[in-house]
């Protein structure tokens, strides 16, 4: 079971909005999704939760770069919503997958390939199954100074357990607001 809302901050506070989750297939989806809440272009926080397992944080401000944060990318990893953080955060995304369907070895069509090209690490990358991306970790993965400036700590954030995203909330002073979505 996920649970999932954005705050997007104001100059009265922060206001609350249910994340409906159906309709994010992407990481992209949910990157547009969160700046279509933002107020004036002012900050906004996804969170996301899976049953007390983890918890990820986006923070989009602006057109700048959004940011992430996830409390155990293993486990966030063996889940729809959470692999899309712990892709995007190892590097291992689509476009990545798009690009190495391409032809880029610098041969014109029709040439062969050198043999050269291929070694010993490709071939194992193939029987493992892989393509030689970096292994998930189990713990915290991402930028935990994310939200430094806006009242949780990246101490606090890493300590974070349990109703992790209440205590984000609490910390943000918008525990009401979240509450109301719940």
């Amino acid at each position: 079971m996920y649970f999932a809302a954005l705050l997007a901050r104001t100059e009265d506070g922060w206001e609350a909005s249910d994340m409906e989750l159906d309709d994010v297939e992407s990481l992209s989806d949910l990157i547009d999704l969160a700046r279509s809440a933002a107020v004036d272009d002012d900050t906004v926080v996804a969170l996301i939760e899976q049953e007390d397992a983890w918890f990820g944080v986006v923070r989009v401000d602006g057109e700048e770069d959004p940011r992430y944060f996830v409390s155990n990318a293993s486990a966030a990893s063996r889940s729809s919503y959470g692999s899309m953080l712990t892709d995007e955060l190892l590097g291992s995304d689509e476009e990545d997958d798009e690009l190495d369907e391409l032809d880029l070895d610098g041969t014109e069509d029709g040439e062969e390939e050198s043999i050269a090209a291929f070694t010993d690490e490709d071939d194992d990358a193939d029987e493992k199954g892989g393509t030689g991306a970096e292994p998930v970790p189990a713990g915290p993965l991402g930028d935990p100074r994310l939200l430094d400036d806006l009242g949780v700590s990246h101490k606090q954030l890493m300590a974070l357990d349990g109703d992790a995203l209440s205590e984000i909330a609490d910390s943000l002073g918008a525990t009401e607001v979240l509450e109301a979505v719940r």
